[in-house]
């Protein structure tokens, strides 16, 4: 009631209304009935209405004070059975004030029950703010009352007796002001109703006094909901023409006052925290609306004010506008507390210009650890390198607020090491220096790209470039797109202009010399031709070139050139062309390539295609006319066409390699020929040019280039239907010649199916098969495969996982692709997986499988024969005595093979098998026999190897078969390199802090049966390149068995290749060291440490971790070998090559947490203090400290991820680390307890949170290989924090600990990572804001709320009672 008192005493008396018969009356009150139908029900309102007239008039008889009427209309309304406060009532007084806005009696008595919540001050606000500002130049008395309203009630509390009659008012606010339909968004709870009234309401505030200034803006930023608009309302007012309502002087006085009055109220509401909440909301959620309103702050600062008796206005426009561009860097209010001296930490300045850059600051080595997990060539990945460099981007530059010019320099740096660790390589069957040039040169081009196309993620850009851009040119927010792009585009070329700085990395291979020469030289020309006219540098002699002394910055700016993202302009940058070059005469003739005479419309010739297989091509032109020869050519020019599509241009053409790519899978499904007819398919026309194609592209490092192009599930789905074919296929005849030119059936189908098999892991025993995260299977391929093409033909953005040219990449069919259109192919799938998973049942006799064993039987034993009668051993069965027993077809000659369709060898090949080893077992079959059996049928069908592996493995697995002595009598025996492997094993591991004891000397080596048969059959292989793609899947599975055999098996096998391959000597031994980790855990927990200690230093040397800087070499190594040298490799190398095979992820993950911890513990010991708040005395030591923490976190966060990728990121946050902060611990006590109980509980939320980032990326759309898992990974985590702070759960990691976790994972996901907030449920959200308030982190709980978007506006509005 004393609220009535406020109302301005000096007001002139308003302007009588108009009578009951005026025009204007008799329009409001037709409107009022609409508008008091707005969501209360039409008739009921204006029954309310009624009622509260008659007792208005009652109350006005009876002369009493406007406060007296609350009682009487209270009771009026309680009488209908309605709640208070009351929508009815609110639309009643509303309707009833507009039409009389000169009554000071109706003023005070809204006064009065706004303040006595007879009606929600909201509700009322949000109905007056329209009728009001459209007729304040007729009614300035009611403006300045309804200001004064405004500036008491905005945000004052609401107080609601049921859920229903809140839920009413906010479905009366919003049909009145079509607040959902305006805004595009569900309005469903008051907080909705708050933020966009409040915003509304001081956009229109500022667009009234615009117009009552006289003044004009262009643009309104393309807000289009403020109350001016909404002209639905200007209705309900009728302005009077009457001399009453002429402008006397003081009237002027007053309407002149109420916008210097309306900007006045704005700067006192805009100044609380409360409003700043609401803002920050519009701000993140509508950037547009909100950069309208920056547009009209600007303008009203800059503008001339019409009259100089408004220039106080300036003072309080400085600081209304002050008041909004807070919300712009709010984060410096969390940034001040405790929590954020840990979140707000920039780990370098700038990159460090040394020689090799080896000094570059550890918070980017996940670049470095990233690529060169991708260069193991024995996991192929599904999703394409550049993908996963894109969103390792964003992540870092936003982690590290570094400028763009840092990251990209960073990540130059990281691929040029990458390049420069193996620049002369082991020999051995694993990708060499092609691919690592790939990253360099094709892969991080295609990632900057990705980068630079992506519309820019406001919520993933680094502070420091974006709240600059945005501060510095306020008035032109909606630009703020272009600027940051601006910023990244010149960060990119300044980070290539400064890479000219580091020589020690810049020096090329030898394979790629002579391209960097001619890249430079191609600069030179330019230059040349700019300072001596059309004169240039001739590009044929070998000796100019060498002169011209290219390095790899040439080559990579040459990448850039090609994919626009810089211009020619980089030939003129200082130092880019030595000038000693400028000075070299055109004394040599230009040489022609061999792709001019291709592109001249040359024959290809075998000299020609050997000239264009060994160069790559230079143009997209080019590869579009090779692409079409392979399609259209004669058979003898689509072979050629394939072979040379797969050479140089896919290997090594890496400014075009993306598009090679394309044509190399598009060539995999070709298309229906115009002119075939017949039964039978076009892909048998083509098997000229697929089999050459099959043959090029199944090289290791081919396979590993386009697996990092992330095209793995497409080639998988174009093979599968030539699988299908060609091994429904009988071949021409049973004597057909292995050697002819002509491809045979059976050449081609196992090109193409052992091509398939390398694409997952197919011969996977069954431990492995079923787990959640195991290898992938051929259906999760075509699912992958078959999501991208949906996502390809409905989503043209470059956001699209398979960016660029990829998206071109599926088949002409838009059908989806299943296992289960290829019945034969199918067939052996299930086979295939049954034998894996359980041993071999019966087979009946006479049946067709039956019958099939035993033909290849009679082959291999025909074989044997022969060759036993000649050697006169004697010790094998004759071949009658068949697969069962059963007899062979007595008219079968001894060295005819059968003519059979490879299916069905494939699926009598257990049987085989299962036969031939139960024969060496029992005596009747000799070892030496056996592995000639095995290679004959191989030589048969070279794809019997898939099925030779599986069953072999599996067998391994089950431990069936008994071990057989490797003593050179019964099989081959290791004995010559055994102990120089097994000491060099050691060697390795003992330089990379790992100590595993030595096998026992004297104990003669063994294998288990099916071990010692696959080893001895893969000895026998010739090492011959067109092999290779057999060596490629014999190689990894003999690998992954021997995991399985007790040690030392894979020391035997490795002896055994190193005796009959003596250059692969290093590669035989690094493999064998890296199999210790699959079998010893211990070993394990040794490497993990070492990799710690090698990067960060040693737990044990305080001084040494906390001044040294973090050690990439140490970590990775900066060469890995050296010609003639015994490999020397680091722990983190050694890591890298061997986690992803690591069985029990579990286990790892456990050991990487406990040092994570360790480390945090440790480095708190230099801040004894024992609470936060004299914490922020010591702020160097403590900022050394944090940084350090967010190291050890970055390096447990990669090496966590490079060994299990997403699956365990999930694991980790739904398993892991909640049953770690669940157990209880032994604490250490004493000095230093507290403070590290707190750094710990800091480690372990950088862990979680960047191996979340490094798992699923922190933009607004998910990383593409974890769109539909991150909301299920972050949302299951939140619920457990939010759990716990319920008191559902109890914790035993101890209070200190859980505070600081909880309090850092927060601040990191809401500093970083605000695109996991709105993934996160409101309930949730809710509870744990709730948590946080209580421990007194107010700015971390409001943060939290505010990135939840509107959605937690209900949440939030908790709060405003206690916010100031």
């Amino acid at each position: 009631m004393h609220r009535l008192a406020h109302l301005p005493p000096h007001l002139p008396t308003p302007s009588p209304p108009p009578t009951r018969h005026s025009p204007a009356s008799a329009a409001t009150g037709g409107a009022m009935g609409s508008d008091g139908g707005g969501g209360c029900g039409g008739a009921e309102a204006a029954e309310v209405e009624g009622l509260v007239s008659e007792a208005m008039k009652r109350c006005q008889a009876r002369g009493e004070a406007p406060a007296a009427w609350s009682v009487e209309v209270a009771r009026c309304v309680v009488s209908r059975g309605l709640e208070l406060p009351s929508a009815e009532l609110g639309q009643a007084v509303v309707a009833r004030l507009s039409s009389g806005f000169g009554e000071p009696s109706l003023w005070k008595f809204l006064d009065h029950a706004m303040a006595s919540r007879l009606i929600s001050s909201l509700h009322a606000l949000c109905l007056l703010t329209p009728r009001v500002l459209s007729c304040r130049q007729a009614q300035p008395e009611a403006y300045r009352l309804y200001l004064d309203l405004l500036a008491r009630y905005t945000f004052s509390p609401e107080d609601f007796p049921s859920k229903a009659s809140r839920d009413k008012i906010v479905r009366a606010i919003d049909a009145d002001l079509q607040f959902s339909r305006i805004y595009g968004i569900n309005v469903r709870e008051l907080g909705h109703i708050l933020v966009i009234f409040f915003f509304n309401a001081i956009v229109s505030l500022i667009d009234s006094t615009i117009d009552d200034w006289g003044l004009q803006i262009a643009s309104m930023g393309g807000l289009c909901g403020s109350f001016e608009s909404m002209e639905h309302h200007q209705r309900n007012v009728g302005i009077r023409g009457s001399e009453d309502n002429k402008r006397s002087g003081h009237r002027e006085y007053i309407r002149n006052m109420n916008s210097l009055i309306a900007m006045e109220v704005l700067e006192n509401l805009t100044r609380s925290r409360k409003a700043l909440a609401l803002l920050r909301l519009i701000h993140m959620n509508m950037p547009d609306k909100f950069n309208g309103l920056l547009q009209r702050l600007q303008f009203l600062e800059t503008c001339k004010l019409p009259s100089p008796n408004l220039i106080s206005a300036k003072e309080v426009l400085a600081r209304l506008s002050s008041n909004i561009h807070k919300v712009l860097a709010f984060e410096s209010d969390l940034k001040r507390s405790f929590i954020g001296m840990f979140l707000n930490i920039r780990s370098i300045k700038s990159v460090p210009y040394s020689d090799s850059g080896s000094a570059l600051s550890a918070c980017w080595a996940p670049f470095d650890i990233y690529v060169e997990t991708a260069m193991d060539g024995r996991l192929l990945p599904v999703t394409s390198a550049s993908a996963i460099l894109t969103e390792l981007i964003f992540s870092l530059q936003a982690l590290n607020r570094a400028s763009w010019q840092d990251t990209f320099l960073a990540l130059w740096l990281s691929a040029l090491r990458l390049v420069q660790r193996e620049r002369d390589p082991p020999e051995g069957p694993v990708p060499h220096l092609e691919a690592r040039l790939c990253i360099l040169l094709c892969i991080v081009p295609l990632a900057i790209t990705g980068v630079l196309m992506n519309d820019v993620d406001l919520s993933s850009t680094s502070s420091c470039d974006l709240s600059a851009s945005i501060l510095s040119d306020p008035g032109h927010g909606h630009k703020i797109d272009e600027k940051v792009h601006g910023l990244m585009r010149n960060g990119l070329i300044s980070s290539l202009q400064l890479l000219g700085q580091f020589s020690g990395l810049l020096h090329p291979p030898e394979l790629v010399q002579d391209a960097a020469n001619s890249a430079a030289a191609k600069a030179a020309n330019a230059s040349s031709k700019q300072m001596r006219g059309n004169d240039s540098i001739g590009v044929g002699d070998h000796d100019v070139l060498v002169k011209c002394g290219g390095n790899m910055r040439h080559l990579i700016v040459e990448a850039c050139i090609a994919r626009r993202l810089v211009d020619t302009s980089a030939y003129f940058w200082p130092g880019y062309v030595l000038t000693s070059v400028l000075s070299i005469p055109d004394s040599s003739m230009k040489e022609m390539s061999p792709w001019s005479v291709f592109m001249e419309g040359g024959a290809l010739t075998a000299s020609l295609v050997s000239s264009l297989v060994a160069t790559p091509a230079t143009s997209l032109a080019e590869t579009e006319k090779l692409y079409n020869v392979a399609l259209n050519g004669s058979n003898e020019e689509k072979s050629a066409a394939a072979t040379i599509m797969c050479g140089a241009s896919l290997s090594r053409g890496w400014n075009i390699q993306e598009h090679v790519v394309k044509f190399v899978v598009k060539l995999l499904s070709p298309p229906v020929p115009s002119g075939h007819n017949g039964p039978h398919s076009h892909f048998v026309d083509y098997m000229p040019m697929l089999s050459a194609l099959l043959f090029g592209a199944s090289s290791i490092d081919t396979v590993h280039i386009l697996s990092l192009h992330g095209v793995v599930p497409e080639v998988a789905a174009a093979l599968m239907p030539l699988c299908e074919l060609y091994g429904s296929l009988n071949p021409l005849s049973s004597s057909e010649s292995r050697t002819s030119k002509e491809p045979s059936v059976y050449m081609v189908f196992s090109a193409a199916f052992l091509f398939l098999l390398r694409l997952w892991k197919f011969y996977k025993p069954p431990v492995e098969i079923g787990a959640i995260g195991a290898d992938l299977t051929l259906e999760f391929l075509m699912l992958l495969h078959n999501s991208r093409k949906s996502l390809a033909s409905h989503d043209s953005s470059p956001q699209n996982e398979v960016n660029s040219s990829m998206n071109q990449t599926f088949s002409m069919s838009d059908e989806p692709v299943y296992i289960d259109n290829y019945p034969r192919l199918r067939a052996w799938y299930c086979q295939n997986k049954i034998c894996i998973a359980s041993p071999l049942s019966g087979l009946c006799s006479g049946s067709p499988v039956h019958q099939v064993a035993n033909k290849i039987l009679s082959m291999i034993y025909s074989k044997m024969t022969r060759s036993t009668s000649s050697s006169g051993n004697s010790s094998t069965t004759p071949p009658n005595s068949g697969l069962g027993g059963s007899p062979t077809s007595a008219g079968e000659e001894p060295h005819q093979r059968p003519v059979l369709c490879a299916w069905e060898v494939l699926e009598a090949i257990p049987f085989v098998l299962e036969a031939i080893l139960s024969a060496c077992t029992y005596g009747r079959l000799s070892s030496r026999d056996l592995t000639t059996g095995l290679r004959d049928l191989i030589d048969f069908l070279p794809a019997s190897l898939a099925t030779i592996i599986s069953y072999f493995s599996a067998e391994v697995t089950r431990g069936i078969w008994g071990p057989v002595p490797m003593n050179g009598i019964d099989w081959p025996s290791p004995t010559q390199a055994i102990q120089s492997v097994e000491s060099e094993i050691k060697e390795i591991l003992a330089a990379a802090g790992v100590n595993t004891p030595s096998y026992p000397p004297g104990v003669e080596p063994m294998l288990p049966l099916p071990m010692a048969a696959l080893v001895s059959l893969t000895i026998t292989f010739k090492l011959d390149k067109s092999l290779e793609y057999i060596l490629a899947v014999a190689g990894p599975a003999m690998e992954d068995c021997a995991s399985y055999c007790p040690w030392p098996s894979m020391p035997i096998i490795g002896s055994l290749w190193a005796q009959k391959v003596r250059r692969w000597h290093n590669f035989i031994v690094v493999s064998c060291s890296r199999s210790v980790f699959r079998q010893n855990k211990e070993a394990l927990a040794q490497l993990v440490r070492s990799c710690f200690t090698s990067f960060l230093g040693p737990l044990d040397d305080l001084n040494r971790l906390l001044t040294n800087q973090p050690c990439l070499n140490g970590l990775l190594g900066n060469k890995i070998s050296a010609l003639g040298v015994p490999p020397s490799i680091a722990p983190g190398f050694l890591f890298l090559r061997s986690s992803r095979f690591i069985q029990d992820k579990e286990y790892l993950s456990d050991t990487i947490i406990k040092l994570v911890v360790e480390y945090g513990s440790k480095l708190a010991t230099r801040c004894p203090e024992t609470s936060s708040a004299r914490l922020k005395s010591g702020q160097a030591s403590l900022s050394l400290a944090s940084a350090r923490i967010k190291e050890v976190g970055l390096l447990g966060a990669s090496l966590l991820c490079s060994a299990g990728g997403l699956y365990s990121a999930q694991e980790l946050l739904r398993e892991t680390i909640p049953t770690w902060l669940l157990t209880t611990r032994e604490e250490t006590h004493g000095e230093g307890g507290f403070v590290s109980r707190m750094f710990e509980g800091y480690a372990l939320a950088y862990l979680v949170y960047l191996t979340g980032t490094f798992a699923c990326g922190i933009r607004a759309r998910a990383a593409p290989w974890a769109y539909s898992r991150r909301p299920q990974i972050i949302g299951m985590h939140m619920d457990f924090l939010a759990g716990v702070l319920g008191g559902n759960m109890s914790i035993g990691c101890g209070p200190v600990m859980w505070k600081a976790y909880v309090s850092c994972l927060v601040g990191l996901v809401v500093s970083f990572a605000p695109a996991w907030v709105r993934e996160v449920k409101h309930e949730t959200l809710a509870r744990l804001a709730r948590g946080l308030w209580g421990w007194h982190e107010c700015e971390l709980a409001l943060s939290l709320l505010e990135r939840g978007g509107f959605a937690t506006m209900g949440p939030l509005a908790e709060f405003f009672s206690v916010m100031d």
